[in-house]
């Protein structure tokens, strides 16, 4: 199935902005940030198709998953 893959903030750095990947039926988000190789304690936010969403959510034929990182600041 095809997923479009949206990056945000610190997880553009040395990867793309958006891109259409191919996962097996099935896939679940927790599967896509383990293949991309995020920490844990990076991530932030899941969105998929504008709806926050977790990371054991299965995701569909042509959903965007959207994934941005913690917000540090003050």
């Amino acid at each position: 199935m095809q997923i479009t893959v949206k990056l945000h903030g610190v997880f553009r750095i040395g990867r793309f902005t958006e891109e259409l990947r191919s996962y097996p039926p099935g896939t679940c988000v927790r599967e896509v940030v383990d293949e991309l190789r995020f920490p844990d304690h990076l991530l932030g936010i899941v969105v998929i198709n504008d709806v926050h969403a977790d990371l054991d959510a299965e995701l569909h034929e042509g959903d965007t998953l959207s994934l941005l990182p913690m917000l540090d600041g003050g």
